[in-house]
């Protein structure tokens, strides 16, 4: 029987030369223009009926999700893309037991695998002369940073990675109230704080990526609390404490992979985050929070001034005036703010 071949160790950088467009995005090979893959997969096009829906970058252009695809070669696309679009579809198929049976890593990378898609197409369209972005992602060191943190942790898509002792990101499984959330399908992210969120019919996963898992330890109370079918006004003030907290983020972590040996089957990438000379977290503030409380509850249409009533305790559907766990079973439109029907 033929020994299988050795796994290909070699890590790819494709920040110095730029290497977006008519490269694979997970090794760098040359591509041409008919090899690529949907950023959003064949399958959830079909099962969320995405075909003709439509996405806003932030260069203000409106695509379609069945638009999205970034280079990537055959091999990548054969031996690792299609494998986890695979093995996710069939656990979102089981419903939300199977979503939380996946082993974080595979979660990650297929969160990142659509992240990443998002920003390479990003940097395509400032490549564009034509085209001049509001907030320019290749002009913001600090966001180029993070992305190339980021990169060195996803490309355990293609090279066999472990991870000592750590988790690239911060991710949350949530559940909705399927009877209050007719929505099926929901994308939304900040690539500047590298916070990403999806709704998949009843179950919503948020990530941060790139902190090494310090905000879900800093919300892990908030997070075991909203461990329950929320109603969407509940899951949207989730998300902005987890936004609002990727944006307090202060560190960007290393990541340093130990060298090779012979025989290796596998690279160690070991991890070290500066909270000597820095804060992890920046001070929180109501009047910031209260913004993301703002712009989450926009489809509720909860003015500022109701959220900030009490500038000392912001507006919450997540818990009571006593700090307990909440449950709402409808969300009062008729009724004064802060005042939700629940038991």
């Amino acid at each position: 029987m033929p020994a299988s071949p050795a796994p290909d160790l070699t890590l790819y950088y494709p920040f110095e030369e730029k290497q977006f467009a008519d490269h694979c995005f997970l090794c760098g090979t040359p591509t041409t223009p008919a090899q690529a893959v949907l950023v959003f997969d064949e399958w959830l096009l079909q099962r969320y009926q995405l075909a003709g829906q439509r996405i806003q970058l932030l260069d203000q252009s409106v695509q379609e999700y069945q638009n999205l695809r970034v280079p990537c070669c055959p091999g990548c696309r054969t031996r690792y893309v299609q494998p986890l679009e695979a093995t996710v579809a069939a656990a979102t198929a089981a419903g939300p037991a199977g979503l939380r049976a996946l082993d974080e890593k595979t979660l990650f990378l297929w969160l990142g695998k659509m992240f990443y898609g998002i920003l390479v197409l990003e940097l395509l369209n400032e490549l564009n002369p034509l085209i001049k972005p509001q907030y320019p992602l290749s002009e913001n060191g600090q966001m180029l940073r993070r992305l190339q943190a980021f990169f060195q942790t996803f490309q355990a898509l293609r090279v066999p990675i472990v991870f000592e002792d750590f988790v690239p990101a911060s991710i949350f499984l949530l559940e909705t109230d399927p009877g209050q959330d007719p929505i099926s399908f929901e994308y939304d992210d900040d690539l500047t704080t590298m916070t990403f969120s999806i709704k998949l019919n009843g179950m919503i996963i948020i990530a941060c990526f790139i902190d090494n898992g310090l905000l879900r330890q800093a919300m892990r109370r908030v997070y075991q609390d909203a461990q329950r079918p929320l109603h969407p006004v509940q899951l949207a003030e989730f998300k902005a404490r987890v936004y609002y907290g990727a944006h307090l983020l202060n560190v960007i972590p290393d990541y340093y992979p130990r060298p090779i040996q012979p025989h290796d089957d596998h690279i160690i990438y070991d991890t070290l985050i500066d909270d000597i000379t820095r804060e992890i977290f920046n001070p929180w503030e109501n009047s910031g929070y209260g913004q993301s409380l703002q712009e989450m509850w926009k489809r509720w249409q909860i003015p500022y001034t109701e959220i900030m009533r009490d500038p000392a305790r912001p507006l919450s559907y997540l818990y009571d005036a006593q700090g307990t766990p909440r449950t709402l079973e409808s969300f009062p439109v008729a009724s004064k703010a802060g005042e939700p029907s629940d038991q």
